[in-house]
């Protein structure tokens, strides 16, 4: 019996890759300035970590879903507005002693990136990994919290 590996999120980095191609070839073509080139680790990426976002009137939230990864083999990274997360999960080898019928779970680079609001407090960003799960806390800027206004009765 064959060893098929299901991807089903390949073929989305697929065709993104092939949209970001596309829109960068007509940009140089039309004289539209080039944006930054896209990055390795995003080419390279297999798969991509599911990944909740919410936010309170505080914070933005992320929970990002990595089991079997190491914390050490996850990289975080913010610039101009874009929260990147990335790294790679080892593929458990084959032995002679066991028979795989399905292989299910992605393994290989995975990449994600968030464009989060600018009005944040950068230094302030807070990630936690616990049992597989990232955790990103993301203060909002005191300028974008709610504010309450307090409403006279006569």
């Amino acid at each position: 019996m064959a060893l098929v590996k299901f991807n089903p999120v390949r073929d989305l980095l697929d065709i993104e890759r092939e949209f970001n191609r596309m829109f960068n070839t007509l940009g140089s073509r039309f004289g539209v300035a080039k944006k930054e080139d896209i990055d390795e680790e995003y080419e390279n990426a297999v798969w991509m970590p599911l990944t909740d976002i919410y936010e309170d009137d505080d914070n933005y939230y992320l929970k990002v879903d990595l089991p079997g990864i190491k914390k050490d083999d996850v990289k975080i990274s913010y610039a101009d507005g874009t929260l990147t997360i990335s790294g790679e999960r080892s593929e458990e080898k084959e032995t002679k002693d066991k028979k795989f019928h399905r292989i299910e779970r992605s393994f290989g680079k995975y990449y994600r990136s968030f464009n989060i609001p600018k009005e944040i407090k950068e230094d302030k960003i807070n990630a936690e990994f616990k049992d597989g799960q990232l955790s990103i806390t993301i203060p909002k800027a005191d300028e974008v919290k709610p504010k309450e206004i307090a409403i006279k009765v006569s």
